[in-house]
């Protein structure tokens, strides 16, 4: 008997169809039914057949034909919503889809197996299966460690040996032992009593019944504070856990394991609130929410469902929810899962965000005829940072006119001159020499940690023996992108005193905020406000959270990391300079606009043919807003992005080692050019004495 999962004002109701011409009309008085036969009032309504409602799909919210048949316009099992008529919704209900709802709608399930064995996961790999590429499965030799492992709690519970958080309580209670006939209710109350805090969300109510007659408005309670994680997020979190459950030192049964990894291939994502962690007992709030979804509890979002009940999502998947044996809760909630999975992410984000700023600065600096010299191969040479050096040579590779031949730079030949601003002449010694080092760094330190058993109680098969330990604490990640976020945040600072360089007329010799008939139009004056705007706030994002701590537990827990808020507001001040660089790659588009029929180098063109076929010129006010978040786009995703445009010419320069270029410049004193008695010879750009 086919059975449908109907959401109707906050409530989930399962609703048999009995009849092959049910209708969608049928099914959504069916769902209302049911919801006003649960009511002491009914609902507010005097009969089902005066409430007017429309029913769409949960996945990807499109409309059914009430006139439709059941069997015709739905699947089995499939998600949908009734919407009533006059009813509104609290900005704080959750949505039956995450933000970006039109990408869920075109979800496929992948094809493709990432085999995890607890080792050898990399950074990569993790976003990877965060973007839902691939699925997941287990290596025989992770699950020989499993089953090993877990040998030793079920010898423990037979043997009733008093062992922390297998047979006793936790925390403050680690001295009362439990019962065994009690083990798998103490893992269970772990998992809900630490799926702490309680936020309400308004779910829709009739807004005219409200105003009139005082109807009050219907709740609907869910545990965790803030937002849940997005589905990318929360996928990188239940991957990683999988990835160290794997290595088999948590005494998890590979029964459970298997539960689990089939819930992710599923795509089958509990509601984790991206608040709560303190970072030192691992991430303990955040984990039990992952826990309290996989054991049927809560809620849980998957493209098919969009958010329910996690039962319902589960079962609409043909899974079954997690009966946890002794130790299992423990092994699920105790880790930095969140800290590292989170950290991943920003570090993979911040080093693609670096890459790309050398090339919008290199834009900017050809729009504000800049010279090359200050990328000298002998200037960075002395002072042999490895991050600086690479920047460097990636700006000759693009702006190198001899190899790529740029008439912008030739326009500026006998320029007189003598040197640039520091936003343009110091690029490599400033923060993207920081940040490609702490990629480097953040890298190493993250995969090591996607690999570490960063638990409390840790289970050694091969010593038949249980230690607790202190692997969950966070310091090491905390610490870590607190200093990663100082260091991005600086191509953000940058970048906003060149894109002031390149609206303000007397330093660009530019049309003031780049447009025709200033006055008229404004051009890019608010966007300049936007990018100041956002570099302020990631100065107040920049304060470091892991100098902060807490006691927490009665005193157990006497200093913590706060690694959690460190992982989010790093990745808040990461999107805010992927948006400011994307205000100046506009902006450097824009000032060619005021040069041609001048071009620049032929790396140059193709990033401003790659930018032009998203946004085209500014040539009167228009809103802003989406040619902002089309440029924004073009630095984030993989497939077409600005480093993916200018790679070529960068590794073809590498490849053939092509000689630097050293034309004499007329402000520079040289030797040479006074034992040849030639007078001056000019630049094709001017030269920094200083």
């Amino acid at each position: 008997m086919p059975r449908y999962t109907v959401h109707v004002r906050g409530e989930w109701l399962a609703v048999p169809c009995l009849n092959s011409t049910n209708t969608i009309g049928w099914l959504g008085k069916e769902a209302v039914r049911r919801y006003m036969k649960n009511k002491p009032d009914n609902g507010g309504f005097a009969s089902v057949e005066e409430v007017k409602f429309y029913i769409r799909r949960c996945k990807g919210l499109g409309l059914l034909d009430l006139d439709d048949t059941v069997e015709d316009a739905l699947e089995d099992n499939e998600f949908v919503e009734v919407v009533i008529e006059g009813d509104i919704m609290s900005p704080d209900f959750i949505p039956s889809q995450p933000e970006g709802v039109h990408l869920y709608s075109k979800y496929r399930e992948p094809e493709q197996y990432i085999s995890l064995d607890g080792n050898s996961l990399t950074t990569e790999d993790l976003v990877n299966l965060g973007k839902g590429l691939y699925k997941i499965k287990l290596t025989p030799e992770a699950e020989a460690r499993v089953k090993q492992s877990r040998e030793v709690i079920e010898r423990i519970v037979k043997e009733q040996t008093v062992v922390y958080g297998i047979t006793t309580g936790f925390g403050k209670f680690a001295r009362t032992v439990i019962p065994n006939n009690k083990l798998r209710e103490l893992q269970v109350n772990l998992v809900r009593s630490h799926s702490a805090g309680n936020k309400k969300l308004l779910g829709a109510f009739p807004f005219s019944a409200a105003a009139s007659s005082g109807l009050v408005t219907k709740r609907v309670t869910v545990s965790g504070v803030g937002k849940p994680l997005s589905p990318e997020r929360s996928r990188m979190l239940l991957a990683l856990r999988i990835n160290v459950l794997a290595k088999g030192y948590s005494g998890i049964s590979l029964e459970t394991l298997q539960q689990v990894i089939e819930a992710f291939n599923a795509s089958c994502l509990p509601y984790i609130p991206e608040k709560g962690t303190v970072g030192a007992s691992g991430d303990l709030a955040p984990l039990s929410h992952l826990a309290l979804g996989l054991i049927g509890e809560g809620k849980m979002w998957s493209p098919k469902s969009g958010w329910a009940d996690a039962k319902y999502v589960l079962e609409a998947h043909g899974l079954r929810p997690i009966t946890l044996k002794p130790k299992e809760g423990l092994a699920l909630i105790n880790g930095t899962q969140m800290i590292t999975s989170l950290g991943c992410e920003a570090v993979e984000r911040a080093g693609a965000i670096a890459r790309q700023a050398d090339i919008i600065a290199a834009l900017t600096l050809e729009v504000l005829k800049g010279t090359t010299r200050a990328f000298d191969t002998d200037i960075h040479a002395v002072r042999p940072h490895r991050g600086q050096a690479e920047v460097a040579f990636r700006f000759r590779s693009l702006l190198d006119s001899d190899h790529h031949p740029s008439e912008i730079a030739e326009s500026h030949r006998f320029c007189d001159r003598v040197q640039d601003a520091y936003t343009m002449r110091c690029c490599p010694q400033q923060g993207k020499v920081l940040v490609s080092t702490l990629a480097g760094f953040l890298g190493h330190l993250f995969c090591i940690d996607a690999k570490t058993m960063n638990w409390g109680k840790m289970v050694f098969a091969e010593r038949a023996e249980t230690i607790s330990g202190g692997n969950f604490h966070g310091e090491y990640p905390a610490k870590a992108l607190d200093y990663l976020a100082i260091g991005v945040h600086e191509l953000a600072a940058i970048s906003e005193r060149r894109i002031e360089r390149l609206c303000n007329p007397s330093l660009s010799e530019l049309p003031a905020f780049l447009v025709t008939e200033g006055g008229l139009n404004s051009g890019f004056m608010i966007a300049h406000c936007t990018a100041a705007a956002l570099v302020s706030e990631n100065k107040a994002l920049c304060h470091p959270s892991s100098v902060d701590s807490l006691s927490t537990s009665a005193a157990t827990e006497d200093h913590v990391s706060m690694g959690g808020w460190a992982a989010r507001k790093a990745l808040r001040v990461i999107e805010h300079v992927e948006q400011v660089l994307a205000i100046e790659l506009l902006a450097a588009c824009q000032g060619i606009e005021f040069l041609r029929p001048l071009r620049t180098t032929t790396p140059l063109e193709k990033v401003y043919d790659l930018v032009r076929s998203v946004v085209r010129p500014w040539m009167k006010d228009r809103f802003m807003a989406p040619d902002i978040e089309a440029a924004h786009r073009l630095l984030v995703e993989q497939k077409v992005s600005v480093w993916e445009v200018a790679k070529p010419y960068i590794e073809k320069y590498r490849r053939e080692h092509i000689p630097e270029s050293r034309p004499i410049s007329p402000t520079a004193f040289s030797l040479g050019s006074l034992e040849m008695n030639t007078g001056v010879s000019h630049d094709h750009r001017h030269q920094d004495e200083l």
